[in-house]
This record gives structure tokens, sequence and C-alpha cells, in this order.
């Protein structure tokens, strides 16, 4: 007669993290941290709960993501609840709260845990962190310049070269104005043409023509088909030219960019993965926003950022061979080995010594032989083990050993706690 057991696997779409990725995850959490921080971006966090309206007004999110893709349900209070699908409505309503306590230009950073049901695919899963960088009250270009450059900085700090990576930009103010210029004049009509180029990779090129020509006349499709496939270098972008000033040159004008998001209002850029194998992939994204506050209070105040996915990030990562070997262990520096169950308390208290002074120590309490004991050690990426039995605490005189080189230093505990000390 078979158990019928609870199943081991999680959910659909969502990761365990065990040890080793969690370690993994620290790193790319970290780098995170350090290069934001480096410009200048205070750290800040919020529920993963909303109010659903945050996503249901008006300019707040594109219309599939709400509709299709949000987590949202009723709480015990009769309240229409949502897990956050992205940071930004989020952050907004944060800044439009306390807009008059706030000093201008904001330069905001955070790393949210997010969810969307969507398909599960490489680089996409239903729960992902997510670093969100964002300058709030800052209208002048070189804000635009200054958040790419920290995108392309957080790249560069993980180890890649320019060359691994491409930064596209376009702009949505002047994207309504070409299409104004192609007497294509209804605001409605333009946001379908911006959510079809959002599909623009994604479909074959007969394909996207066949649903322009649902929207505007045969000479605007070719009008627009022309844009989109064109290869602008951007020498009349100021943001480019900015970015070329700093010495950012794997930058382009890409007017097929498009963005989904319906709160963008000019700059908006995303950062392509060049690897050879050839799947040029999306890795971050975003752009600039200068309406959302006003769906909270009268005052508009301008935003620009992007958000970075941990998922992408860490394909990357392996995609170019960057991940340190050091950062697949997060092992003690010492691990204690009591011969017998009898040492195990001796060990502890020797652990408790060693962890007072900085050093990370763990006591092997098992009961396997000693030479189990030093090989499970090794195995775990620990420095160094030091035997605890009835004849070293008797003597006082114990012995470490350094599991790398293969040598060993004998002393008192002292002795060979400052050995450590030196030694780390």
């Amino acid at each position: 007669m078979s158990e019928n057991f609870l199943p081991t696997e999680s959910y659909k779409g969502v990761r365990d993290f065990y040890p080793e990725d969690m370690a993994i995850a620290r790193y790319i959490f970290d780098t995170w941290s350090k290069t934001a921080e480096s410009f200048g971006f205070a750290r800040y966090d919020a529920s993963i709960l909303e109010p659903s309206t945050l996503y249901r007004a008006k300019g707040a999110q594109n219309e599939e993501l709400v509709n299709e893709q949000t987590y949202t349900f009723t709480d015990r209070g009769e309240r229409e609840v949502t897990l956050r699908p992205e940071m930004t409505p989020t952050v907004a309503r944060m800044v439009a709260g306390r807009s008059r306590e706030l000093s201008f230009p904001l330069r905001w950073y955070s790393i949210p845990n997010l969810f969307r049901y969507e398909r599960p695919q490489r680089g996409r899963l239903r729960e992902h962190w997510q670093l969100n960088c964002d300058i709030f009250g800052a209208d002048h270009f070189t804000a635009d310049v200054e958040i790419i450059a920290l995108a392309h900085q957080l790249l560069l700090d993980f180890g890649a070269t320019s060359s691994m990576f491409e930064i596209r930009i376009n702009d949505r103010k002047e994207m309504h104005e070409i299409f104004n210029g192609f007497g294509i004049l209804d605001s409605e009509t333009q946001n379908q043409i911006i959510r079809l180029n959002d599909r623009f990779h994604k479909v074959t090129q007969a394909e996207y023509e066949v649903e322009l020509q649902k929207l505007i006349s045969a000479e605007a499709v070719k009008k627009v088909v022309a844009l989109v496939n064109s290869q602008d270098e951007g020498n009349e972008s100021l943001v480019v030219n900015g970015l070329k000033a700093l010495g950012i040159n794997n930058v382009k004008i890409d007017r097929s960019l498009a963005r989904g998001f319906n709160y963008y209002t000019g700059t908006i850029f995303e950062i392509f993965d060049k690897h050879p194998d050839g799947s040029s992939r999306s890795m971050l994204g975003g752009g600039r926003y200068d309406n959302l506050t006003s769906m909270f209070a009268s005052e508009k105040i301008s935003g620009i950022g992007f958000g970075m996915g941990d998922v992408t990030m860490r394909d990357f990562l392996q995609t170019h061979n960057l991940l340190p070997v050091a950062v697949t262990t997060t092992s003690p520096t010492l691990m204690i080995l009591p011969l017998d169950t009898e040492q195990n308390l001796e060990g502890q208290k020797i652990a408790s010594q060693f962890r007072q002074n900085g050093i990370k120590v763990a006591v092997n309490i098992g009961t396997r032989k000693i030479g189990k004991k030093i090989s499970q050690a090794a195995e775990a990426g620990v420095l160094y083990t030091l035997v605890v039995g009835p004849d070293e605490i008797l003597s006082s005189t114990f012995a470490l050993k350094n599991l790398a080189l293969g040598t060993t230093e004998t002393g008192t505990l002292d002795s060979l706690l400052n050995y450590l000390l030196a030694h780390s």
C-alpha cells in the first residue's frame, strides 16, 4: 500500500533557493547594491501587496499585464489586492505621498520580489527579484544619461565588457511626433502602433505589416515599416551623445524599441546581450515617465528609471562565464571536528570563542569517522579544520589544518586564533 505524500516540487514558475543558489543570488544582489550606492542611490522597499486600483488606473500599466498576468485576489475585508507585478507604480505612490517632505532630485533603488502570471520560459518566471533604480525630480536630459550610465556600469561591475552587450534607445515623445508627421494623428492609433512595435522582433515582418494595415493606410504602413527598420546611429540624440561623452559607445537609436508600459513619456531604453550564440535578448529596460505621480496628486514629478531581473542577470553571467568560483559557497572558514559525540559541547565552546573574534565557524556534530568529516569539510569549501578529542582537551594543544595546502599549525587555542586572524 503506497503512501499519499505531498509533492516536493515548488509551484510552477517559481524557484527554491538551495544554499548554492542563494549564494549566487546574494552575489547578484550585493553587486547591484554596491554599484547603485556608488552612484549615490538610497535603498527603499515596500510590501509586495498593493491595492489593485494602483494597476488599473488609466496610464499605469499595459492592459495585457493588468488583465492577464497579475496575481489578484479579494482579501477578508472584501478589498481587491494584487501581488506587485513591478515596482514603478509603487515608488511613484511613495514619492507622491511625501513629495512636500522630500528633497529633489531623488536617487532611489530597491530589489523587490515581483509576481507575474505568465508562461515560464528562459529568462522569465512567475516570480523573480529585480533591481529598480529611479531618479525623481530631474527634467534635464543628463538624468537620462546618468540612469543609463548606471545600467552600463552594473554590467561592467560583474566583469562584463562593453562588447558583450548593446544599449538601444528610443524616445516615446519623438515617436509620437514622427507619427504626426506621417499623418497618423489619432493618439489611440499611435499607442496601438507602439504596442505592436513591442512585438516587432517576436513576429515576422509580414505579420507585423498585416497588423499595421488594420490600423493605418497603406502609405503610412510603408513609412512606419521603413522607420522601425532604419539603422539610425543617433547623431542628433542628446542622450546618445551624452553617453558617448562618458566613453559609453555601445549604444544606438532603435526605432522599433517600444517598451510596453503606457506610462513612458520620453526616453526608453533596453540593454541586449550580444553573445555569439545568436540568442540576443533584453536584459534590462526602462525609460522616462513624467506623469505617473499625477495619479496620486495634481503635482507632476518627473521620473526616469529601469528594472533588471535576477533571472536574466544570472543567465548572462553563466553564458559569459562571469560567475566567480568562490560565489558558489558560503562555507565557514573553520570547521571544528569532535572525535566523538562526547566532545560536541567542547567543540561548541571553542567555536563560540572563535566567533566572538570574527571567525566564521561551524561544528560537525555528526557521527561519521574523522576522515569522513575532513572530506566533508573539504568538499564544502572549508579552509581549515580543528580536531577536538580527549587528548587535545587534556593537553590544551590543538592542530589547525589548512585543507588547501595540507599544512598543519599546532598550538593553544589562543595562538591558533591569532594565526587565523593574521591569515584571514
